[in-house]
């Protein structure tokens, strides 16, 4: 997906561009091409950007470490402002406290949007933090009781002799 040029939305039919994909996201591992439709709208001072997509990936069960494949669909929509100062990067530190009015998305209204970077995004948060390949996963299952029972160190010799003398 290439990047919007910001400034021309407001030459396109309605000021929105919509872009129809079947592709891989750069970063993003799936089985199959991410695919859907992406809206971006330029409403003045802010773009409004939508989307619809899925892919199929592969996760690992955070229980029994099995892969198993996950269809992620997402929906996103949000806003995002154009703000002149947006290009100016400012570090902050890490032990500052920082508003919840900064934490919005913003871009140069003579900037670019890039689609991909977006989506990418969009796509990650909606992987599942907790990674099940079913509800009922057990986990990892030791096989047999018969395993072999584990060597002692012999610095702790003198205490299991000392345990067993106070067992009898």
């Amino acid at each position: 997906m290439d990047a919007i040029y910001i400034p021309q939305l407001t030459k396109a039919p309605q000021q929105t561009e919509v872009i129809d994909f079947s592709e891989a996201i750069p970063g993003l591992e799936t089985l199959t091409p991410v695919q859907g439709q992406l809206r971006v709208t330029h409403q003045g001072n802010y773009l409004e950007v939508s989307a619809n997509a899925e892919t199929i990936v592969t996760l690992v069960c955070h229980r029994c470490l099995q892969q198993y494949n996950y269809r992620l669909s997402i929906a996103p929509s949000e806003l995002i402002w154009l703000d002149e100062t947006a290009d100016l990067a400012e570090v902050l530190p890490l032990d500052q406290d920082i508003d919840p009015e900064d934490l919005v998305e913003t871009l140069p209204p003579k900037g670019y949007f890039e689609p991909a970077t977006w989506l990418y995004e969009q796509l990650c948060l909606e992987l599942p933090q907790r990674q099940l390949c079913d509800q009922a996963c057990t986990g990892i299952e030791l096989s047999g009781t018969n395993a072999p029972a584990p060597s002692l160190d012999r610095r702790w010799a003198p205490l299991e002799s000392l345990k067993n003398q106070l067992r009898n």
